[in-house]
């Protein structure tokens, strides 16, 4: 429980939250992120609660890295992991061979990180106390 509450603690800077909304909704509404084309693949997106869990998983493991603040790449390390099971490809998917990992990949590529000096400036640059 209390690594939970230390992990709970880590700063999520509101622009790596956007981004974890942007990414999300980007599964439901691809051409919203000039991905029209993956539209066809996807039979149902991830829901809201998908960039809620980025955040608490990109807070985890900020923590497990010994930051008490969230970097972008956080998050886009655990988007497969968090994302790839909320997708329903289409049958058209499935029949191309096309994987939720595929569809990720070309919509980690459209959706920008925010920059993550902006994020550390904002916070600063400080590392988790081995204490806690």
């Amino acid at each position: 429980l209390e690594l939970q509450r230390a992990a709970d603690a880590v700063y999520v800077d509101p622009a790596l939250m956007e981004y974890a909304v942007k990414l999300v909704r980007a599964t439901r509404e691809p051409d919203a992120v000039s991905q029209r084309d993956l539209g066809r693949y996807i039979q149902f997106g991830a829901s809201p609660r998908a960039s809620i869990n980025l955040i608490l998983a990109g807070r985890a493991l900020a923590f497990i890295r010994g930051r008490d603040y969230a970097l972008p790449q956080d998050v886009r390390d655990l988007a497969y992991d968090v994302i790839r099971h909320r997708l329903v490809l289409s049958y058209e998917a499935l029949a191309s061979n096309v994987t939720p990992d595929d569809v990720l990949e070309q919509l980690l590529t459209a959706v920008p990180l925010p920059e993550a000096s902006l994020i550390e400036s904002r916070h600063g640059a400080h590392a988790v106390p081995h204490g806690r």
